[in-house]
């Protein structure tokens, strides 16, 4: 059974897979596109090589080297709401970032 926080973030980092993403998402009235993947998967990344999940600077840095495009704190913004790093880290089964009050 998969258990999360009392903030809404996976208790086990380890049981997310990309059905939890989906439904985490859908329950913020996000789509999840290949622009959200792109950012989802970086975050991923980052947190698998530090073990922190990335604040909005980092997140920015990593996502610029995998589309330039999106990777502005508008954009992301746009695409998970203005609680980026919270949400990211959320949908991508990460604990809750240090930016995140």
């Amino acid at each position: 059974m998969i258990e999360f926080n009392d903030e809404g973030f996976l208790r086990v980092p380890s049981q997310w897979d990309v059905e939890i993403a989906t439904s985490i998402a859908k329950e913020n009235d996000i789509e999840l596109s290949d622009a959200h993947w792109t950012v989802i998967n970086a975050a991923r990344s980052f947190y698998a090589k530090t073990g922190i999940s990335p604040s909005m600077r980092p997140l920015i840095k990593i996502v610029e080297s995998e589309d330039a495009t999106i990777a502005n704190s508008i954009t992301l913004a746009q695409l998970f709401t203005p609680q980026v790093t919270r949400l990211v880290a959320q949908i991508a089964g990460l604990p809750k970032p240090s930016d995140c009050l």
